[in-house]
C-alpha cells in the first residue's frame, strides 16, 4: 500500500503507556456495552442514548509531556503511528468528498491509540476486545498490538489489512452520522436474541462494505493500492469472520450466534464496496441475501 507522504490526520490521541485505574469502576467495560446494546435491541431504545448515560470513572492522567499526546505528535518518529494517522487522514478526505457530493457535511471521528486498556464513553475498552468504535464519544479505539495479532494469529499480514481494520471502524462512524442505527431502532419491533444478532451482522457487513467503498474511492484519488493489497484486505475479512473465529476457539460453529457475519459474507460485502465505490450499494438491511 502506498501511504508514505500522505496527509496525517490531526484527530489522533496517543494514550499508549498511560495507566488505567480498574478499581471501583462503575461504567463497566465493553461487556457492559454489549449488554446495553442487547437491551436496546429488545426494548427499542436508542443505544446511543443508553451509552451516553453510562457513568465512566476517569483514571488519573500521568504528568509530563508524554501524557495523551494529541494530533500527529507521536506519529512523527513512530512508523506505525504514522501509518495509522495517514490512513485516518485518507478516510477523512474520502468520506468528506462523499458527504459533500451528497450535500452533507462529514464530521470525522477521533482515533485513540492505547496499550492494554483505556477509558471511553462506552466504558473500559481492552485490547482483548479488538478495535472498536464508541458512538457515545464518536471515537475509534485501537491497541496497535492488534496488528501484530492480525498478522500472527489470524494470518492476515500486510499494511492494507491494517488499513481495512481502521476503515471498518470508521465505517461504523459513518453509520452513526447517517443515523442508520437510530433509524433501524425506530423501524423494528421487539425481537429475540437471534433477531438482535441478525441486525448486528447487517451493521457489521455494511461497515465492511463502507471500508471497500473507502478503498476504491481513495485509490481512484491517490493510487494507494499496490499488487496484492486487495488480497490482503480479503484475507483480513476472511480471518475475522464469526465462523472462522468460532471454529478456532471452540471447534464448532453456531450461525444463530453470529454478530459480525461469516467469512464469506464479510468478503462479499467488502468486495461489493470495493468494486462499486458507491455507499448506496451497501444496503445490507434491504438485501435479499447477505
Amino acid at each position: 500500500m502506498r501511504w508514505e507522504g500522505g496527509r496525517r490526520s490531526d484527530n489522533i490521541e496517543d494514550r499508549r503507556g498511560m495507566p488505567v485505574s480498574r478499581g471501583g469502576m462503575i461504567g463497566g467495560g465493553i461487556g457492559t456495552v454489549v449488554v446495553v446494546l442487547l437491551l436496546a435491541w429488545f426494548t427499542g431504545m436508542d443505544p446511543t442514548m443508553l451509552l451516553q448515560n453510562l457513568p465512566v470513572e476517569t483514571a488519573p492522567s500521568p504528568a509530563g509531556p508524554e501524557a495523551g499526546q494529541a494530533s500527529g505528535q507521536a506519529a512523527a518518529d513512530d512508523p506505525q503511528a504514522a501509518f495509522v494517522a495517514t490512513v485516518l487522514g485518507y478516510t477523512e478526505d474520502t468520506w468528506s468528498a462523499i458527504f459533500r457530493n451528497a450535500g452533507q457535511s462529514y464530521r470525522p471521528p477521533r482515533l485513540v491509540m492505547f496499550t492494554g486498556a483505556t477509558r471511553s464513553a462506552c466504558g473500559l475498552g481492552e485490547a482483548a476486545m479488538g478495535p472498536f468504535y464508541c458512538p457515545a464519544d464518536q471515537q475509534v479505539y485501537i491497541d496497535l498490538d492488534f496488528f501484530r495479532e492480525l498478522r500472527d494469529r489470524f494470518q492476515a499480514p500486510g499494511d492494507f489489512a491494517q488499513a481495512y481494520v481502521i476503515a471498518h471502524e470508521v465505517g461504523h462512524h459513518v453509520q452513526n452520522l447517517l443515523g442508520i442505527s437510530s433509524r433501524m431502532q425506530r423501524q423494528r419491533g421487539p425481537m429475540d436474541e437471534e433477531g438482535a444478532n441478525s441486525k448486528s451482522v447487517k451493521l457489521e457487513l455494511q461497515a465492511d462494505c463502507f471500508a471497500g467503498v473507502w478503498a476504491r474511492r481513495t485509490d481512484q484519488a491517490r493510487a494507494i493500492l499496490e499488487q496484492g493489497d486487495v488480497e490482503e484486505g480479503l484475507a483480513a475479512a476472511t480471518a475475522i469472520g464469526d465462523d472462522r473465529l468460532q471454529q478456532q476457539s471452540r471447534g464448532y460453529v453456531t450461525p444463530d450466534s453470529f454478530t459480525h457475519g461469516s467469512s464469506a459474507q464479510r468478503v462479499r460485502w467488502f468486495r461489493r464496496g470495493l468494486e462499486s465505490g458507491d455507499p448506496d450499494s451497501c444496503d445490507t438491511f434491504g438485501a435479499s441475501e447477505l
